[in-house]
């Protein structure tokens, strides 16, 4: 009869232990999940910030049609996956990097307040995507290592939880678009 019991417990604390490992892979999907879509929304925002900059600007200067086209790329680019956050980072990167050499030309318009304003808006929206970057990094990093140590990858083979993906950029991501106004 008190084996009966000690099995019973034995199953009984697995089966706990089986739930707590299964809602802990959850919980970190949800929340690599739910990261991802800031960043998305803040890749947007810079994406409109940069937009508002380039008509800001259009009212001083004519610009080259390919930085047009860029921005108006980059207002229909998808951000559905990492490589996607990726690639639209970069077309960002070199659409503001653009911008900021026209700028460099015109010093009427770096002493403008509205480009003031979105200059110091758009280095706002980069420490943000940088941040929300590293947190997405890190939860992966605790969501994949969860998934690859014993024993709970067993749990993570019996519920398909699937290894994610980091977010990486090349080494340009390491420099911040200058977003310099005199």
């Amino acid at each position: 009869m008190v084996w009966v019991w000690i099995i019973a417990t034995l199953v009984v604390l697995f089966v706990l232990w089986l739930i707590g490992a299964y809602n802990r892979f959850v919980q970190l999907d949800n929340a690599i999940e739910n990261t991802f879509h800031q960043i998305r929304v803040a890749m947007k925002k810079r994406f409109d910030m940069i937009n508002q900059l380039v008509e800001a600007a259009s009212s001083y200067v004519k610009f080259e049609k390919d930085v047009m086209t860029d921005v108006a790329k980059l207002r229909n680019i998808n951000l559905n996956t990492p490589a996607d956050v990726r690639d639209a980072d970069a077309v960002a990167r070199n659409v503001f990097g653009r911008l900021m050499a026209v700028m460099e030309n015109y010093p009427d318009l770096k002493s403008a307040a509205v480009v003031q304003n979105l200059m110091s808006s758009i280095k706002d929206v980069e420490d943000e995507i940088a941040r929300l970057r590293y947190l997405y990094n890190d939860q992966v990093q605790s969501y994949n290592m969860l998934r690859e140590m014993f024993p709970t990858n067993i749990v993570a083979a019996m519920f398909g939880f699937r290894e994610k993906e980091y977010l990486q950029f090349g080494e340009e991501i390491e420099q911040r678009p200058s977003a310099k106004v005199y």
